[in-house]
């Protein structure tokens, strides 16, 4: 056994790294114990299974991601819902294109969207549902809807999209614009076009419903 008191602190940290690399499929506890420099009992002893060890790993990764980037990057309860949604949006786009260690918990959330475990349902109640839920209260008063509605969700569906699309391109946009350009393209550049082009629609559509109650 190793007692080693950061043992499973290195664990954690491999497995972030493999699981996001490889997939949680793909990834076998004999490759993390290497990586880690633990041997497979010490995997055991901390988290007794790989299910435990990788939904263990989407938590901790996702505390460390969500403390740089909190949900609403400084924003309040108080202020304006644009710039809660401008914080919201912000916030997103950094946790999952922040090339440092923050950008972990986006790489797994990505692999875990395409190929869903036994995690996904924990996560959906601990992460997914939150975040889902604050995004449409704060697009709902924007647009003055229910946050349950329909308009709401394809909104938020369209917002979320956007910055989703950035993550999930990358390989495309290596090919067509090439490497060295698409590593270029700035984080606060990409946050920022689409926060102005989700608020501007979500200003016609405002005025649309408000066109259709008159």
């Amino acid at each position: 056994m190793d007692d080693k008191p950061s043992s499973k602190k290195r664990i954690l940290w491999a497995a972030g790294e493999i699981f996001s690399d490889t997939g949680y499929r793909q990834t076998t506890i004999r490759q993390i114990s290497r990586h880690a420099g633990v041997n497979v009992a010490s995997i055991n002893y901390y988290f007794q299974s790989k299910d435990n060890l990788y939904l263990e790993t989407l938590r901790y990764w996702k505390d460390i991601a969500f403390q740089k980037y909190p949900p609403e990057f400084g924003a309040s309860q108080s202020d304006p819902p644009e710039i809660r949604l401008e914080g919201f949006i912000r916030s997103f786009v950094y946790r999952i294109l922040d090339s440092g260690i923050e950008s972990r918990f986006g790489k797994l959330m990505a692999r875990e969207f395409t190929d869903p475990t036994g995690a996904l349902d924990a996560i959906i109640e601990e992460t997914a549902r939150p975040m889902f839920n604050l995004i449409t209260s704060i697009i709902g008063r924007i647009i003055n809807k229910d946050p349950l509605s329909d308009s709401v969700l394809y909104c938020t569906s369209s917002i979320v999209g956007q910055c989703l699309y950035f993550l999930y391109a990358r390989p495309m946009y290596r090919k067509m614009i090439g490497e060295q350009k698409t590593k270029l393209l700035p984080m606060d550049d990409i946050a920022d076009h689409i926060c102005r082009f989700s608020l501007a629609a979500l200003s016609v559509i405002r005025k649309e419903e408000q066109g259709e109650q008159a």
